[in-house]
């Protein structure tokens, strides 16, 4: 048994707006979703759930804006020169992006945040992030790596690529699409994810079990006032949030 990351959950005022920001950040389409709830963003073509290849981006409407404190998960965006990166950029700044300093410092990297705050990076080209599709990672922060490779290790089918003390990174066996990495960092989680991951079952696997399984592993449940619901909301060993969804 196993799961697989098939989104990444993005809370917005205006899921709209922010789904149609990602869309052109990220050269995808916004296909699916439920009008005035959430805006899916997936790949050009037509409308494939769960996409066998990307981490697609579910834009889900919430009542309560972006606090001030820095999201604790982000995406960094692959670019494939300098040059790419320039026009990356500026053209993300055109779209409505701005400017933040999280205390990053002289970076190769250039660190930004969508319409309603969410931090994100646009990474300097690396050799790492070369097939990855737009999304070259998706980033946690957290106080052990070590720890919470161990945890997401079990915890989806990913394959474990680096773990040190300061930064583990796992991705699908099957080389495809982004790493999943987790970034030593100060601080602790204080505020709900504004960014979360969602898992998926592979068809014929019991979701029950899947999250009975999750939770021997150090997985606890959460109520965000989420009410009765198909997918099942769990908090990773460090607190991160994140939902186990049903299969289509």
């Amino acid at each position: 048994m196993a799961l697989r990351p098939v989104q990444v959950n993005i809370k917005a005022l205006d899921d709209s707006a922010v789904g149609r920001f990602w869309a052109e950040a990220l050269g995808w389409s916004v296909s699916g979703g439920v009008p005035g709830a959430t805006t899916y963003v997936g790949p050009v073509g037509g409308f494939v759930w769960p996409d066998p290849v990307a981490v697609c981006v579910d834009v889900v409407t919430v009542p309560e804006p972006k606090t001030t404190t820095k999201n604790r998960v982000h995406l960094d965006l692959a670019t494939t020169s300098a040059a790419h990166q320039a026009e990356l950029v500026a053209r993300l700044r055109a779209l409505g992006a701005t400017p933040v300093d999280v205390g990053q410092g002289d970076v190769p990297w250039t660190v930004l945040a969508d319409p309603e705050g969410n931090e994100f990076c646009v990474l300097e080209p690396r050799e790492v992030y070369r097939d990855t599709g737009p999304i070259a990672a998706v980033v946690v922060d957290c106080a052990d790596p070590r720890a919470m490779a161990r945890f997401w290790g079990e915890a989806i089918d990913w394959t474990l690529h680096e773990v040190t003390d300061d930064h583990a990174a796992l991705r699908s066996a099957k080389g495809v699409g982004p790493y999943l990495e987790f970034l030593r960092t100060p601080g602790v989680k204080t505020v709900p994810d504004r960014v979360h991951l969602d898992l998926l079952p592979y068809p014929g696997d019991d979701r029950a079990a899947e999250v009975a399984r999750l939770r021997a592993l150090g997985a606890t449940d959460l109520d965000l006032g989420q009410g009765d619901v198909p997918w099942t909301v769990l908090a990773d060993p460090e607190g991160h949030e994140f939902c186990v969804l049903t299969s289509p």
